[in-house]
């Protein structure tokens, strides 16, 4: 009884101590996430997204800093792993684009997981992937 009683309390101890280590990584989107998106390989835009998980919701924002673009709509299908982002923002000339992507959350174990999939940008449709840094 004693030898079981023992070897609890260091399964108790270990689940304590691991725990947290795992905890670390938080939601899978959570992070800044960095890669391009365009029609071609020839045609690339490198983008920077930076998104947190508040407890309740996924906030972001596309290239953060002046000219930051706010994602409006971040949803993410953990049964399929597919990723769908929204926002808008303004071309050279001031009228609105609507960007919607949609993409699928790879190598979900690993800290560089990455999120690929198809970009729309206005009228101009393209691939995407980015990776987590």
């Amino acid at each position: 009884m004693q030898r079981r009683a023992l070897r609890l309390a260091f399964l108790l101890a270990i689940a304590i101590i691991g725990l947290p280590a795992l905890a670390q990584q938080g939601h899978p989107l959570t992070g800044t996430w960095s890669g391009d998106w365009g029609p071609a390989a020839a045609q690339r835009t490198t983008v920077t997204f930076v998104m947190n998980w508040d407890g309740k919701n996924v906030t972001g924002l596309i290239n953060p800093g002046p000219d930051s673009i706010p994602l409006t709509g971040i949803f993410l299908d953990v049964t399929t792993w597919t990723v769908r982002f929204e926002a808008d923002t303004k071309d050279a000339s001031g009228k609105m684009v609507h960007i919607s992507a949609e993409g699928k959350l790879e190598d979900i174990g690993s800290y560089h997981r990455t999120i690929k999939g198809s970009w729309q940008q206005g009228t101009v449709k393209g691939d995407f992937k980015l990776t987590r840094d």
